[in-house]
């Protein structure tokens, strides 16, 4: 059940998990949403398994697995709701519907999210990280019996990922020597995408092009909320003088494991970041939209924070030296209290579910495919 382009990427993490399978037969649909738009985009060629929301809506499965949470009511079988970022760290919005006065629960762990009619939605609900129990409890208790820490498919694929860096930033078309710097921004007004105006023309002016290379992460709710051509057009100055916007359809982990810099905000894309060795820095992060217990929080008071008036290559060196890999370690740990493990936990419990024996053969999650090239032509030279 895919809402939008992120959940349709989060969602064929568990694709490779039921391959293989003649018991099992897989159906796809895109549910009502505001950012439907890349849903399909997302979602592997699936011709003839694409089930029109309303059929499905008819219909009985004997697993629906959803990122998201809105219409999962709809949906007749018992339900596997898996999280569709790094954790669980940005607050709910403040328009969310909630009793008046009431504080901001953490999205995704409140009872707006999991509760219909009195009744908890979710048969299983699939937590990265044991921590994550703590907050459920304190927003949503009711859902505590069907809670199942199984960890972080994207976790787990990055950090496998790590020793092909090279491999990764060759495909790019990064050449022997050049830094990587990656612009990530999530979507909404405390993103960094409304900075992009003022912080791309620095990057072009005070970096050397023939050291450095750009490449800009914008979150699919923004393509889809705008669409693609009006996100190139707003981009199309710092485009066509040589920095690169990752296309929605790239796999965007294989260029957190290349960057040699992130710059962000309080996205996913900024906590992944933590997996690498790349320093990263903010360039702006709303703390009260971050719960400040989240390792969101902790890396917004460990990374830091990207300043206008200073020279960029002096902050990038500034970040280097400063860069304790102890800390983002212990960041990182936060995202998954299950590493290298989410293979097995989920098709574990994506079986039960089924009710259903596993497969006799130790599960495996895809490695990252190799990117296209964002720089240069074949044969222009080595990454290093």
């Amino acid at each position: 059940m895919v809402h939008t382009e992120v959940y349709g990427q989060r969602l064929r993490d568990v694709l490779s998990l039921l391959e293989s399978d003649l018991r099992i037969q897989v159906r796809f649909t895109v549910a009502p949403h505001a950012f439907n738009a890349g849903a399909r985009r997302s979602l592997p060629a699936v011709g003839g398994a694409m089930l029109p929301w309303e059929e499905a809506v008819g219909r009985r499965f004997d697993l629906v697995i959803a990122a998201g949470s809105q219409g999962v009511d709809r949906l007749t079988g018992p339900l596997l709701r898996l999280p569709h970022g790094a954790g669980h760290n940005k607050l709910s919005r403040p328009h969310d519907d909630r009793d008046p006065g009431a504080p901001r629960t953490v999205g995704g762990l409140g009872r707006r999210y999991l509760v219909r009619g009195g009744r908890v939605v979710p048969r299983a609900l699939a937590l990265a990280h044991r921590e994550e129990l703590g907050v459920l409890r304190r927003h949503c208790p009711e859902a505590m019996p069907v809670a199942q820490v199984v960890g972080d498919a994207t976790y787990d694929r990055i950090r496998a990922a790590l020793p092909t860096r090279r491999r990764i930033r060759a495909a790019l078309g990064l050449r022997r020597g050049q830094r990587l710097l990656l612009v990530s921004s999530t979507w909404g007004s405390g993103s960094s995408f409304d900075r992009l105006d003022a912080l791309l023309p620095r990057l072009l002016t005070e970096l050397d092009p023939e050291q450095y290379r750009t490449a800009v992460l914008v979150h699919p709710n923004v393509w889809s909320g705008h669409g693609d051509w009006q996100v190139r057009s707003w981009l199309s100055p710092a485009l066509d003088r040589g920095v690169a916007l990752v296309p929605p359809e790239l796999d965007w982990r294989s260029l957190v494991v290349a960057a040699d810099w992130v710059i962000g905000d309080h996205g996913s894309v900024t906590l992944y970041s933590t997996l690498t060795n790349a320093p990263i820095l903010l360039a702006c992060f709303p703390a009260d939209d971050v719960d400040p217990a989240s390792p969101g929080a902790e890396l917004a008071r460990a990374a830091p924070a990207l300043s206008p008036s200073r020279p960029l290559p002096e902050q990038l060196a500034y970040a280097r030296a400063i860069y304790r890999a102890a800390d983002y370690a212990r960041i990182a740990r936060r995202i998954s209290s299950e590493p290298g493990r989410f293979g097995r936990n989920t098709r574990r419990l994506m079986y039960r579910l089924l009710g259903l024996g596993e497969p006799a053969y130790e599960p495996a999650l895809s490695p990252l495919p190799l990117p296209g090239r964002l720089w240069g032509s074949p044969g222009d030279g080595v990454a290093g």
